[in-house]
Formats: C-alpha cells, structure tokens, sequence
C-alpha cells in the first residue's frame, strides 16, 4: 500500500469515529433529557466534537467513505446518522450500553428507528420506507418484529467494511460476479470502438439514465477485452456475470438488482451480461429481463441483438481484426519467430480467423511445442491454428479424420483436374484477396464454395478428405438433424455459429445431403413455407460471405434450389464409376500387406457396385 493510500485510511478512520462521537453525543443527550424534568431541549452537537470533525475532514486527503457513501446514494443528514447509529454498535463497544440508557431500558441495547427518530437531529419516516435508499439499496436492513420500529437495525457488512476503508465484493455475489482486469493490447478497430463506447457514456446528463452497450459478434474474448478498455479508460472496473448464472425467479431477480446496483456505486463498477455460451432462449430471456431492471453501468455481450424493452440500448457490432490488424498482432505475439516463418504468415491470416486473445494464446503455445519438438515453426504454427476452433465445432459438427490421398482417388481426368483447381483456388486466396485487393472491393463471394453431385459410394465424401489433407485443414461433416429446427430463426442461429467457428479454425465444412437444407425454395402457402424460404436466403447470404472453403454433397442435384446453386464456384460431377475404373478402384483399395493372392480386379470390376 502506498504511502498516499495508508494515509487516507488513517484520516478515513479518525473522521469515522468523530463522526460517531456526534452520534454518541446525541444518545447522551436523549439519555439525560428523558430523566429531567420539563420539556425536551432539541440536541445540538457540543463545539468540541464538531470542531473535531471538522479537522480530521481538513486532514483528508480525499473525502472520506462516509461523505462519498451519502453522496452516491443522497442520504438526508437523518439518514447518515442512522448509517453511523448502526455502524457505532458494531465499531465501539460502548455504543451498545448508549443504546440501552437511551431507550431507558438494558434489554434493548441495539438501535431502533424508534430510537432514531427520538435521538438523532432532523428526523423523518420516509428514512426507514422500502423505497428510501437505506433500505433500497440494503446499507440497513430490518430484523423481523410484531412492531417495525421497535425492531433491531442492522448495518449490512458491505456498507460496515466500506466506511471503513476496506474494498470487497458484498459475498451473496460472489460466484456469480467476477472482476474483469483490463486485458490485453487492442487492435485498432477494437480500440476505436472501445473509445466510441466510452465517449457513449460520457456525453449522457449523469443525472439521467446511462444507455445499455450491446456488444453483438462472434468474438467472445474481443467483446470482453472492448468492455474492459472502454471502462478503464473511463476510471471504471469491469464485472461480469454469465446469462446462466442469472437468477430466475422474481424475488431473487429483485434481491440481485439491488446489491449490484448498490455495488456499482460504492466500486465505481459496470456489469457485463455474457449471453455468449447460454441457450440463446434463456439467455434472452435472462439478460433482457435484469437489462429492463438493472440501474447503473450496463454492458450486454450476445452473438445475436436481444430486445430489451425499458432502457435505451446502443448496439456496437465487435467483428475479429481485419487481416491486416491480425497480420500486425501475429508479428508482436510472434516476436522473433516470425522470422523462420518462411513468408507463410500471411497464408495462415488468410486461412484462420482469430481474435487477439486467439493469436496470443496460438503464440504461446508454439513457443513451447517449439522448445520440446523441433523446428519447423511454419507447418507447427499451421496446425496449432487447426486446433484453435476444435472445441467449438466439436459441439456443433463431427469432426472426420482426413487420411484419403490422391491416389486412392479414381475419377475422370477431367473432375480429378477441377478437384486440383479447386486446392489451388484456397491455397491461393492470400494472394488474390489481400495482397491483389480484391477483398477491399466488398465481403461478398470472397468464400469457395463447391457442389460434389453424384450417387451414393461415387467418392464424394473421399474427395472431401483429399482437399481436406492436401490443404492441411480439418474436414467437419455437418449433421443437418443438429442444425434444422422447427423453432422459427433457430437454423438460422445454428448454421451462423457453425460458420463463425470454421472461419476461425479455417475448417473445411462438408454438408453432407445438402438437398436435404438448401431445396429449392417453394411457393408460401403458410408461414413455415415463408421461414424456410428465409432459411435458404441467409444461407445463399452466408456462403457468398464465408472466408472457407465449403462443400455441400448432393445424391440429386435437381433437387437443389437453382439460385443457390448459380452462387457455388465449382460443380463436380461424380459419375458412376465405369468397369475400367472399378478395377482400379479394387487394385487401389487395398492396403499393401493385405494378401491379395488370386484376386482377380478385372473379373471384380464386373460386379456392378461403387
């Protein structure tokens, strides 16, 4: 602790208890009062005890947690000294024995609002209401009792340890709040809109109520570290609280709103909402309920914008770093290593799509593999990339192990050449979007998207895993019974975070019966005909969009909606393969130490199979 913080809570602890003498003062004169005879003389602080006080207020450094306490909340001057009436019983053991001479009895030696209006200057009844700050924001709380103002008043702990010095989250939040430290170094479009976000807040009347930030994006991590940077540049700390961990019924709702909102005010905090890895009908649910009740600094980080009804809400779209800010991240994380890259470092920009959190982490951990295993840094730094985005698409698709070659493939010259063309096409996309400045001309048909058509067992699947392997990616078959819902703007939802997590790892995604989910869009005879149309209208958006490759796998290309299917790069034919290609199929099938002794490809060719 730093001299200039220690000598605060020195001062901070003498203004506290000078003003408890006052306090202490008044039941003494209530105490003597009620035993004379005659009327009842008003209390007036003796000049001793306020010329105490008000030294050790000159001998702040900084006002004093009390002074700031009645500040953020309004306290009247009636309510503050029945904080520090509580807070005295706690703090001085002769506090209680006060207590007990001035109610005139020694069973009753903790303080009353009975024992307040009586004592203490400048009464008034609203002071104990349920909507009065003491009670609203539970600085005091009130003990169960046949009569309300003979009943005990007891200062909550938060606001005991705040007058006193000593900064610590009020424990009922504990497990659901976390402190968010300010994060790392931003790229500068985060930080351009963390400062957007900041001068949002500061430009409001503070006397009105402070817009709620929606942070909408894909990127978890950057919407956190934007949150961060934005409080901190405004002196405030970052909390969050994860949509799930919300509670649910009504009072409990109510009891949360009020500590946090009384803990925004005494920890100068804002209160992120991380609606991200919760079932999106919960998480809107949840978060747009507490986003209409909670007071004070919001901020709510969700893929998709929630509907919040009785606040205003300012939306900022948080998208991961274009390439060229990514490309500058990699170079700080990677330090010297970039060096022994080879040049491919813009290849594995164009590839995968991480945040700066991603990058970080990717950076570290090839710094490691490369002090354990070796030193091809380019091919080792690729495959770290691969694995970022995995436990992502584990939940939403199924993952395949790509080990087929071109050799194991048989096809017609001319599809084996289109299949080649197609490797080209993404090994080739760095260039031609980024370093020819094709990207800059708009986000639409940046992706490579193919069509595989063919009967079942022509090899579709087969030539997946050979793009897949020779291109270094991982291949991720789609299973469309986890992906189409029958709840209106769920496929939709399903499909975007698919496609979100797959441009981040740079996965190859493979629909496999795509006819299934891109039919041809039907006449609207009712409202489910309507949203599946707009089903297969965000996919058409989506592809033209996607920086992957993607390969959607059909048994009957007729059966597929013809505007989806003028928006897709390359259409390969597999054709049933012929008898000549099916003896070479079976003389390829086999794996060398297989003992193939009298088998006969030609006579097996014969049999009329894929």
């Amino acid at each position: 602790m730093s001299d200039a913080s220690g000598s605060w809570h020195e001062a901070n602890q003498r203004y506290l208890l000078a003003a408890l003498a006052v306090v202490g003062e008044a039941l003494d004169f209530h105490a003597s009062s009620a035993e004379a005879p005659g009327p009842r003389a008003l209390f007036t602080p003796s000049a001793a005890a306020l010329q105490v006080l008000k030294e050790q207020e000159r001998a702040l450094p900084e006002p004093a947690a009390l002074q700031t306490l009645c500040a953020l909340f309004h306290l009247s001057p009636f309510e503050r000294d029945v904080l520090l009436l509580c807070a005295g019983v706690e703090l001085d053991s002769e506090f209680a024995a006060r207590c007990s001479r001035a109610s005139g009895s020694s069973s009753r030696a903790a303080p009353t609002f009975s024992l307040a209006l009586a004592s203490l200057p400048e009464p008034h009844w609203s002071a104990l209401s349920p909507s009065g700050p003491l009670r609203r924001f539970r600085l005091v709380t009130l003990e169960p009792g046949a009569v309300m103002t003979s009943s005990r008043l007891r200062i909550d702990e938060r606001a005991l340890h705040y007058l006193t010095g000593i900064i610590s989250m009020d424990e009922r939040l504990h497990g659901m709040v976390e402190f968010i430290p300010p994060g790392e170094e931003l790229a500068p479009t985060h930080a351009a809109t963390a400062q957007r976000m900041a001068r949002q807040w500061a430009s409001v009347d503070p006397e009105n109520p402070q817009p709620v930030l929606m942070l909408c994006g894909p990127d978890e991590s950057a919407k956190t570290a934007v949150a961060s940077a934005a409080c901190a540049s405004l002196g405030l700390r970052l909390h969050g609280v994860r949509a799930a961990d919300l509670p649910t019924s009504p009072s409990d709702r109510e009891v949360f709103c009020r500590l946090w909102e009384r803990e925004s005010a005494l920890g100068q905090s804002a209160l992120l909402i991380e609606c991200d890895d919760t079932d999106p009908a919960d998480a809107t649910r949840a978060a747009a309920m507490m986003a209409d009740r909670l007071g004070g600094l919001l901020l709510l980080a969700t893929r998709d914008p929630l509907r919040v009804r009785r606040r205003t809400v300012v939306r900022f779209d948080i998208h991961h770093p274009p390439p060229a800010e990514q490309e500058a991240l990699w170079k700080v994380a990677l330090g010297e290593l970039q060096g022994e890259l080879n040049g491919q470092l813009q290849r594995v920009v164009s590839q995968f799509n991480l945040g700066a959190r991603g990058i970080q982490a990717v950076s570290m951990q090839l710094q490691h593999r490369l002090e354990e295993e070796g030193s091809d840094t380019a091919g080792m730094l690729w495959d770290i990339c691969r694995t970022q985005a995995r436990p992502r698409l584990d939940d939403l698709a199924q993952r395949i192990d790509a080990t087929a070659r071109w050799k194991e493939l048989v096809l017609p010259q001319p599809q084996m050449e289109m299949l080649r063309a197609l490797a080209a096409h993404v090994r080739q996309r760095a260039r031609v979007y980024e370093a020819w400045g094709f990207a800059e001309k708009g986000a639409r048909g940046l992706g490579i998207s193919a069509l595989f058509s063919g009967a079942s067992g022509t090899g579709k699947t087969m030539a997946a895993e050979v793009l897949a392997r020779e291109l270094r990616l991982d291949l991720y078959r789609i299973d469309l019974s986890h992906v189409v819902s029958k709840y209106i703007g769920e496929t939709e939802k399903n499909l975007r975070r698919i496609f979100d997590a797959a441009e981040e790892g740079g996965a190859l995604l493979l629909f496999d019966e795509a006819d299934a989910l891109f039919g041809k869009r039907t006449e609207v005879k009712d409202s489910h005909d309507r949203y599946a149309n707009l089903e297969v209208s965000y996919l058409l958006q989506r592809m033209e969009s996607h920086r992957g490759l993607a390969i959607l796998t059909t048994n009957l290309r007729s059966a597929l909606d013809t505007a989806f299917v003028r928006r897709l790069r390359f259409i390969v034919e597999f054709p049933f393969p012929s008898q000549e290609q099916r003896a070479e199929i079976w003389q390829r099938i086999f794996p060398a130490n297989t003992p193939t002794e009298g088998l006969d490809p030609q006579r097996l060719a014969r049999l009329s199979v894929a």
